[in-house]
């Protein structure tokens, strides 16, 4: 399983960027994915998750701002970003968790495999 993630740039704060993750090997479909990110001298935070049937969950810091979509066809899985603030800069990493029990993971641990990761950068 390999997980390509890109997207991510230079924005100004209130702006809106989207990043996608591109996996091969295994369906998205058939796996619950999950967006974290790594601010520097941070620890990694989930920041959201779509489960197999299409639930999702948000870290709390992005509720409404923030939307996961994912593209079957595509094999791939979006993070639309909206409303962005300097805090929201970091590394972004999408996650591939490949257990059929249980609902989203919100912790890295529960993630077998991980994208480079994608550099998103808010100015003010």
């Amino acid at each position: 399983v390999q997980l390509q993630a890109s997207g991510g740039g230079l924005v100004q704060a209130g702006g809106s960027l989207t990043l996608s993750c591109a996996a091969s090997g295994r369906r998205v479909s058939l796996s619950k994915m999950a967006w974290f990110r790594q601010a520097p001298g941070k620890e990694r935070e989930f920041v959201v998750g779509v489960g197999r049937s299409g639930d999702t969950d948000y870290a709390d810091s992005v509720k409404g701002r923030f939307t996961i979509s994912r593209n079957n066809a595509k094999n791939t899985v979006d993070l639309q970003m909206s409303s962005l603030n300097p805090d929201d800069a970091a590394v972004y990493y999408c996650a591939l968790d490949i257990t059929a029990y249980g609902g989203i993971k919100d912790y890295a641990g529960a993630y077998e495999y991980w994208g480079q990761g994608t550099l998103v950068t808010v100015s003010s």
